[in-house]
């Protein structure tokens, strides 16, 4: 019998690498401990294991003990990107804002993001160990936001980038910089049929005016999302939402999801 949708989207999904086409699993570690005490999984119920990187299984578990999980693989599948690349490059923010931003971009379907370092950012991440660390929070909180979305993919966090380097990183490309007081709106912006969109969302105090002239110079378009001014730590979200409509990734036809899709 063919599981319904419903059965297809329950099942938790654990990071393994790599995840096996056949066999038995053992999962320990930190997700071990996840799936055995947290989640309190119990034999005979199905599990998701992924690689981040396209490739799940479904597994049956077998066996739990304290920390550990044993499960046999019944299938696996590789599913490819979801249709045009969505890349956020998001402004350093203080406390756990900026991980809050990219948590909820993660969610909503982001494929990639870019930690900026705009010039009005409080908070200031050096090259040293104590960037690294941070770096490591934000990449640490986008594997557990896609593992609670259950996405096939974990998108890549790369190293923050200044304005200048960021600019010359957006020539080519569809680049949307939020501003509030900008004349078009996400509605209605020219998004192209294809190549990858940029979201810029910027730090607590805004764009400078420099900033927004050598990003404009690169290809940026300022847009807006409403009315209202919303926190950097929920723009990004937002306007995930309104661009998810428009490049088709909430409709299954055009996603390639569907009721055989385990995240659809």
């Amino acid at each position: 019998m063919t599981p319904g949708r419903a059965e297809w989207t329950r099942p938790a999904l654990f990071w393994v690498d790599p995840v096996p086409a056949a066999g038995v699993v053992t999962l320990d570690g930190p997700e071990g401990r996840h799936a055995a005490d947290v989640r309190r999984v119990q034999p005979g119920e199905v599990i998701l294991l992924g690689d981040g990187a396209g490739t799940r299984a479904r597994a049956e578990v077998t066996a739990v003990a304290r920390g550990s999980v044993t499960a046999e693989i019944v299938e696996t599948r590789t599913d490819p990107p979801s249709g045009r690349r969505l890349v956020l490059a998001q402004a350093l923010a203080k406390g756990d804002r900026g991980e809050l931003a990219v948590e909820t971009a993660t969610e909503a379907g982001i494929d990639a993001v870019i930690p900026w370092r705009a010039e009005r950012c409080v908070t200031r991440w050096d090259d040293g160990p104590r960037g690294a660390k941070q770096l490591g929070r934000w990449r640490s909180t986008v594997a557990e936001a896609a593992k609670q979305a259950r996405r096939a993919w974990i998108p890549e966090v790369t190293e923050p980038l200044t304005t200048n380097q960021l600019a010359g990183r957006v020539r080519s490309t569809t680049c949307l910089l939020l501003e509030a007081t900008a004349e078009v709106s996400m509605a209605d912006v020219a998004l192209g049929e294809e190549g990858e969109i940029v979201l810029l969302v910027g730090p607590e105090g805004g764009v400078t005016d420099a900033e927004t002239s050598r990003l404009v110079e690169a290809g940026a378009t300022p847009v807006r999302l409403g009315p209202a001014v919303l926190r950097t730590s929920t723009a990004a979200a937002v306007a995930l939402g309104a661009l998810g409509v428009r490049v088709g990734r909430w409709d299954t036809e055009r996603s390639g999801a569907g009721p055989g899709r385990w995240d659809a």
